[in-house]
């Protein structure tokens, strides 16, 4: 199957076009390891909810789990 652009929901790196979000997401992971505040405050179609979903799947420094510590509906946002 080619890939397509998405332009109407998650990106999916095997379906859809999209940039390497390996650099971002380092460099939010180390913030939220350090305790760090942030932000994504980005236009439409941005890519903010791909990064967070991709973020997810990053273990946390010192948690047993991926989704360790959050509420149980922000767990239901991120597994979509």
């Amino acid at each position: 199957m080619s890939k397509i652009f998405n332009t109407t929901a998650n990106c999916i790196p095997e379906k859809h076009y999209m940039v390497d979000l390996t650099e971002r997401l380092s460099k939010i992971r180390k913030m939220i390891d350090r305790g760090d505040y942030f932000t994504i405050n980005r236009a439409r179609q941005y890519g903010k909810t791909t990064t967070l979903l991709a973020l997810a799947k990053i273990p946390a420094k010192g948690l047993s789990g991926n989704l360790a510590g959050l509420s149980a509906l922000e767990r239901r946002f991120l597994r979509g």
